[in-house]
């Protein structure tokens, strides 16, 4: 994941959505590609973690699949763009209650609405 935008840009993304606990791994931590990636045996887990976590598959998703659905997760995310950049537009909320204070409710309304308009739904 992008730290800065958070959005989805590895495989590893999709993995650690589709179970919890350390169910994989990268047989090398410095080039985590798919070639690297390993399952972990849910036989060596510990008879607390078994009985917390329950016995994983040890198949290895497809790359075809990973790729795919990171793929989804990237169209998901840029397609909420619009409403990011509404919430950074609006007013704080402290503001807002002070307009509709001091200038009524039409005046609020016209505020919200210029975001809106600004940054409208695709």
């Amino acid at each position: 994941m992008d730290w800065k935008t958070k959005r989805p840009d590895h495989i590893e993304d999709v993995l650690i959505r589709l179970r919890s606990g350390h169910w994989f791994g990268w047989s090398d931590t410095k080039n985590r590609v798919y070639e690297n990636l390993i399952i972990r045996d849910p036989e060596a887990q510990s008879p607390e973690n078994k009985a917390y976590h329950g016995i994983w598959s040890t198949e290895k998703p497809t790359q075809e699949f990973l790729e795919s659905e990171l793929q989804r997760m990237q169209d998901e995310f840029d397609a909420q763009d619009y409403a990011r950049d509404r919430a950074k537009a609006y007013p704080p909320f402290a503001d807002q209650f002070d307009q509709i204070f001091h200038e009524g409710i039409d005046a609020w309304k016209e505020t919200i609405q210029a975001v809106k308009d600004a940054n409208p739904k695709p």
